[in-house]
């Protein structure tokens, strides 16, 4: 009986410190149990660590654990402009193809963000005739009508860019959306199966909850902390700055993180004279995790665009599990996800410096006892990998 063989495109995977990392490593785990019951070999093909410049790790090109062969594709030096960005995943698109050209595949899986790496699974879903199931976890068109300042470029992209999508979309067998935000959205591709397996809260955020202190001293400066992206979809630059010269010098923010948008950031700072933010570098979970644990308050935000309405950010299930209560500027599906589903989260619109600063001053959460049993029992990534592998290998002729 020959070995069947699963195609798994992700732009990210372990060892990088990303969402779609954090996603697609503990996934493919999973669903190599059953397809290991399938007599089946899942080749991962993704990228050597690359998303964050200043955050680097060693990792090998090609590993075999188990069933699973993992291909990561060495990217050209980059930053995180855009175009930066469109030279790294071409550089991807073009390698995978070339590994996988002449072979045959009996499923094909992609996880993406923007677009591509779901294009580049329809390509090879066409080439070998194989069943192919996506896993959305961003709708690029609209975010890119948003973040694109230029029209010149946004017309000329745009029609291309529609296109590959209809192409993508109409070849999946399956597609599952990472937030039920994006429903309405792909109302207009009829053919594929839906599901809505939305990120989830990792292991690595549960095991150590008993050491947590519900309770902080509020002690001055009251700390804020964020961890993740700088980029323009968070638009940091356009509320941490305001509300840190708002507050002066009894608040302290931190962020973590690096990306496109920190020189923006910066520049704000130093034209505001700002100096209670702290810039730090990208961390490893475990210092994360403490950076968390020192928090007093735990900071999410979005920017002012229309497409975020639609998302679920994978932070928001790692900031939950932390007894500290929860600042995020943030509209639309995200919005109502706080409000409904984590307690002791408190929602303002999106770079509304003055809502934050009232929310801050007023102390809201601070000393009390912060409980989400419930969410952290309904958002186990565990279980809802295991349920969204279930769904993979069922396409699996």
């Amino acid at each position: 009986m020959s070995t069947k063989r699963i195609v798994y495109l992700t732009f990210y995977f372990r060892p990088d410190l990303c969402a779609g990392s954090f996603r697609n490593s503990p996934l493919v785990d999973e669903l190599a149990k059953l397809a290991q019951l399938k007599r089946a070999t899942i080749e991962v093909y993704t990228t050597l660590p690359n998303r964050y410049s200043a955050f680097s790790v060693e990792a090998k090109e090609f590993e075999q654990i188990g069933n699973v062969n993992i291909y990561r594709i060495k990217l050209p030096a980059h930053n995180s402009g855009m175009f930066d960005q469109m030279k790294s995943f071409w550089h991807y698109y073009t390698t995978a193809r070339k590994l996988n050209k002449g072979r045959d595949a009996d499923l094909v899986f992609a996880s993406s963000s923007r677009l591509f790496t779901a294009f580049l699974g329809s390509q090879i879903a066409s080439e070998t005739r194989a069943p192919l199931y996506l896993d959305i976890r961003d709708i690029f068109l609209d975010s890119i009508k948003d973040v694109l300042s230029t029209k010149i470029i946004t017309l000329a992209l745009l029609p291309v860019l529609r296109r590959i999508e209809a192409i993508t979309f109409r070849n999946a067998i399956h597609i599952n959306l990472i937030s039920p935000g994006f429903k309405a959205y792909f109302d207009k591709y009829r053919k594929p199966n839906y599901s809505f397996y939305t990120n989830g809260i990792d292991d690595e955020f549960l095991s150590d909850k008993k050491k947590h202190t519900s309770i902080k001293p509020i002690v001055q400066p009251i700390t804020v902390v964020y961890a993740g992206n700088i980029g323009e979809g968070q638009g940091l630059h356009r509320i941490i700055p305001q509300v840190a010269q708002e507050l002066g010098p009894s608040f302290q923010f931190v962020v973590i993180g690096d990306g496109g948008a920190k020189g923006l950031l910066v520049n704000e700072m130093t034209r505001l004279k700002v100096n209670n933010v702290k810039l730090t570098q990208p961390i490893n979970r475990i210092e994360l995790k403490k950076a968390y644990n020192n928090a007093d308050y735990l900071f999410l935000h979005l920017n002012d665009y229309e497409a975020f309405k639609k998302v679920l950010p994978s932070k928001i299930f790692e900031l939950a599990t932390f007894k500290k209560p929860i600042i995020a500027g943030v509209a639309g599906y995200s919005a109502t996800f706080l409000r409904e589903e984590v307690p002791f989260s408190y929602v303002f619109s999106p770079c509304d410096a003055n809502a934050m600063v009232d929310y801050l001053r007023s102390g809201v959460g601070l000393n009390q006892e912060i409980r989400r049993t419930d969410f952290i029992e309904k958002h186990m990534r565990y279980a809802i990998n295991k349920k969204m592998a279930e769904s993979i290998i069922s396409y699996l002729n």
